[in-house]
């Protein structure tokens, strides 16, 4: 792995970090790219909260387990070893942040994930989803052209993302979820410099 990605991989990464209550510092970044903040023990602040924190974090869930599963595929099906090393990266942090997300909406009594019809989250701004096709239509890509095929879909997975954490953070009211929101944002947005560089084979 080049000095530059394992950089980038650690500010990526280290930026996923789940600010568990006001007032507490971010946890201390990773050695190690492919290790995951810790999850949070305890619930979110229960100070507050409205319908878009509770429908951000079950939205968000699945919005993670989709990117698991494709991060998971190139970890064997990349041909990239930075690649393979992103993306085991990812698998990490957001199987901690499923973990944590669960646990604060298990605490506020909601399903820990939103329900699957659209038309249920019209006024959330839809549930943005990279399709079951897509994510087997990936799985079943060719090796010379999976790099490439990853590249393109799991970029606009992860802006999918920093898009709802904006709206979390624009129209959320607990401390907790909207610190995650901006947590997603920033490590979010540092994966998508990243995978652009990879694509542009600068890294």
């Amino acid at each position: 792995m080049t000095r530059r990605l394992a950089t980038a991989l650690l500010t990526a990464t280290a930026l996923t970090a789940v600010l568990t209550a006001c007032g507490t510092a971010p946890a201390t970044p990773s050695t190690s790219p492919d290790t995951p903040p810790a999850a949070a023990d305890t619930a979110p602040n229960t100070g507050g909260r409205n319908d878009h924190d509770v429908m951000f974090l079950q939205m968000m869930v699945n919005h993670h387990e989709q990117g698991v599963a494709m991060a998971e595929i190139a970890t064997e099906k990349a041909t990239s070893d930075d690649l393979k090393t992103l993306a085991s990266a990812v698998v990490a942090t957001q199987k901690d942040e499923i973990a944590t997300m669960k646990s604060w909406l298990t605490a506020w009594g909601e399903a820990d994930r939103a329900d699957t019809d659209v038309n249920l989250h019209a006024d959330h701004g839809g549930l943005p989803a990279t399709t079951p096709e897509e994510i087997e239509s990936l799985r079943n890509t060719p090796a010379a052209d999976f790099d490439g095929t990853f590249l393109a879909l799991f970029t606009g997975h992860q802006h999918n993302a920093v898009e709802m954490a904006k709206t979390e953070a624009a129209e959320g009211a607990n401390p907790d979820a909207k610190a995650l929101a901006k947590s997603i944002d920033d490590s979010r947005t540092a994966q998508i410099q990243l995978m652009l560089k990879i694509s542009a084979g600068t890294v």
